[in-house]
């Protein structure tokens, strides 16, 4: 299982799939062995099949998680393992739902971002409103990325690996200014833990939840909700 988790890495890092994916991918398919405690190359189509339906019925997991699992045992099948299987009906991908996303209004933003109490997680949540960001791109950003000159954000590696401007509004400068005072941050703009690392996601969604609890909205708020906000 070591030399195919190897090469199923490699074969992303080619096509410069994000980190995220990396990882999801991997940990997908370590699950998907452990269920049989089988390496991925001795399993076939009956295998994926009764593991869909496991996690379907048994794990109940939600059409996006279900479309995530069926698009890493295709990379693995169709690009590491490389078989030549007709994919969609040897693993077929469930239908997602169409609903309407979620739209805070202006004061919900407000009202949400008063129960933000750290600092950083207000700056943070604060940016992904203000410039309309991703979660992964926000933990991302660096001190350097911001131009207050030009009054934009350069956004490294976002979306399709692809590099990329925003534009900075002055409320959302001064408090990014008034963040770098509180922490003076040398090279990642929303540290984590350890300096030379990132703040991560999980830590990011979890003071989100902590604050619309806080907040009493009756939407669900949620990063990619602050994102939609803006837009």
């Amino acid at each position: 299982m070591a030399s195919l988790r190897q090469r199923m890495l490699e074969d992303m890092q080619v096509r410069r799939l994000s980190e995220c994916t990396q990882q999801t991918y991997v940990e997908t398919v370590a699950r998907f062995a452990r269920y049989f405690d089988r390496s991925p190359a001795h399993l076939g189509p009956e295998q994926i099949r009764a593991y869909q339906v496991y996690l379907t019925n048994e794990r109940r997991l939600a059409p996006s998680s279900l479309v995530v699992a069926v698009s890493a045992l295709r990379f693995l099948y169709r690009v590491t393992l490389q078989k030549r299987w007709v994919f969609d009906d040897m693993i077929p991908a469930p239908k997602k739902p169409r609903s309407l996303p979620v739209v805070l209004s202006p004061e919900e933003v407000v009202q949400f971002l008063d129960g933000v109490k750290a600092a950083k997680h207000h700056a943070i949540l604060t940016t992904c409103y203000a410039a309309g960001l991703r979660i992964s791109e926000a933990v991302r950003l660096t001190v350097s990325a911001i131009d207050s000159e030009r009054m934009v954000l350069r956004i490294a590696k976002g979306k399709g690996q692809k590099d990329r401007y925003v534009m900075l509004s002055p409320k959302l400068l001064a408090v990014l200014r008034a963040w770098w005072k509180v922490e003076r941050p040398r090279h990642w703009l929303f540290p984590g833990e350890r300096p030379e690392t990132p703040i991560t996601r999980a830590a990011v969604q979890r003071a989100c939840q902590i604050a619309a609890r806080r907040a009493r909205l009756a939407k669900p708020v949620s990063p990619h909700a602050l994102r939609n906000a803006s837009t």
